[in-house]
């Protein structure tokens, strides 16, 4: 039997522990608030215990795993257990846990305990890295959204834009899905780069041209669920955003289908001078980056539309 092993981390955060618990308790906003999460859904759910799938990157690569959460707000502790693992872990677990230091300082602990293949010592040495990477990038990510709670109804927001298409969702699916021939489809991806090592897991770089002539790399993580939906993530974000993430959903209606683009985006509050000019706010930023995306977005799936009913009518 391979042995067990056992890792720890910690930090202290300016925070009431109630509010460091509910950012660990609510996982439909992991994506936002830790780089290495891309996607996360609810498999069940219940009033204190849940299933859920996780993507992730780790060491590098894209993981995708399952796990069952069991929630206790009065303890302030989330046990974890994953239920299907991801090579070369055979087995992992543990426990957050957040202790009130006074009414407003709170210590987080994140513990884990893990088998691998064949107890080898170089996947031990692989999963205590990742454990090192993702756990330190998680808890600055909860220590970042718990000291700035206050500002995040201001800093976060999401919203969508939908189009009308006259065609098969497959069509528009298939626009959506093959990115690589975005360049030569889309007029504002001046450069795009596509890697799907796995089926469904598309890694992805990209140049977009915006409405005021300027050019934006980012980097993303696209994960395909099922012909009616892809998630994605941003892995590397303009200057503007501390993190992007959103969503293509396909519903067919009557014939035809509407083509949705779904964005959430948190504001770096500390680049918007910076970016945007002395005086500027972040109601200014929060307005320039929604027209920026959904300028984008309605583009893309106006394009999708064209050539889906050019397809439909021959």
């Amino acid at each position: 039997m391979s042995d067990r092993h056992h890792t720890l981390h910690k930090l202290e955060i300016d925070a009431p522990a109630r509010v460091v618990h509910d950012i660990i308790a609510d996982v439909s906003r992991w994506p936002v608030f830790f780089t290495p999460n891309i996607h996360v859904e609810h498999v069940e759910r219940g009033e204190r215990t849940e299933r859920i799938r996780i993507w992730a990157t780790a060491g590098g690569e894209v993981k995708q795993w399952t796990s069952r959460r069991d929630l206790d707000p009065e303890a302030l502790t989330v046990r974890f257990r994953q239920e299907v693992s991801a090579h070369p872990v055979t087995s992992m677990g543990g426990t957050w846990r957040a202790t009130a230091l006074s009414p407003t300082r709170t210590r987080l602990e994140l513990h884990h305990d893990f088998t691998v293949v064949d107890d080898a010592p170089e996947h031990v040495a692989w999963v205590n890295a990742a454990l090192d990477g993702n756990s330190d990038a998680e808890l600055a990510g909860i220590k970042g959204v718990a000291e700035r709670y206050d500002e995040l109804d201001a800093l976060m927001f999401s919203f969508e834009d939908t189009v009308r298409i006259e065609g098969d969702a497959r069509e528009v699916f298939d626009f959506l899905n093959r990115a690589d021939l975005w360049p030569q489809r889309l007029p504002h991806v001046s450069r795009l780069e596509l890697t799907e090592d796995q089926p469904g897991v598309q890694v992805m770089a990209m140049d977009t041209k915006a409405a005021d002539g300027s050019v934006h790399n980012t980097e993303s993580v696209r994960v395909v669920r099922g012909d009616d939906r892809i998630v994605y993530k941003q892995t590397t974000v303009p200057a503007l955003m501390s993190a992007h993430t959103g969503c293509w959903t396909l519903t067919p209606r009557g014939g035809g289908v509407d083509a949705t683009s779904q964005h959430t985006v948190v504001v770096k509050p500390e680049a918007v001078e910076k970016v945007l000019g002395v005086g500027r706010t972040v109601a200014d930023a929060r307005n320039y980056v929604r027209n920026a995306l959904s300028t984008n977005s309605r583009a893309t799936l106006g394009h999708a539309k064209a050539h889906t009913e050019a397809r439909r009518s021959g």
